[in-house]
């Protein structure tokens, strides 16, 4: 039985919530999660749309995070 191990080196994660300080809450945590895997935050991108089901604005954002150098 063999047994190996692969480093990550790219990661994406998506994010949503209602409001900006939820989301910044949710990428703050997955950004301290991924150091402990080497990995640091190379871009974001976010946008806003209004959710006509819950009458407000979804607020969401990609973090792409890389492995560190």
């Amino acid at each position: 039985m063999s047994f190996t191990l692969d480093r990550i080196e790219n990661k994406i994660e998506f994010f949503e919530a209602y409001d900006l300080k939820t989301l910044e809450a949710k990428i703050d945590a997955k950004i301290e999660n991924n150091k402990a895997l080497l990995l640091d935050v190379f871009s974001i991108c976010h946008q806003v749309v209004f959710d006509p089901n819950a009458g407000k604005m979804l607020y969401s954002a990609v973090v792409h995070f890389k492995v560190k150098n």
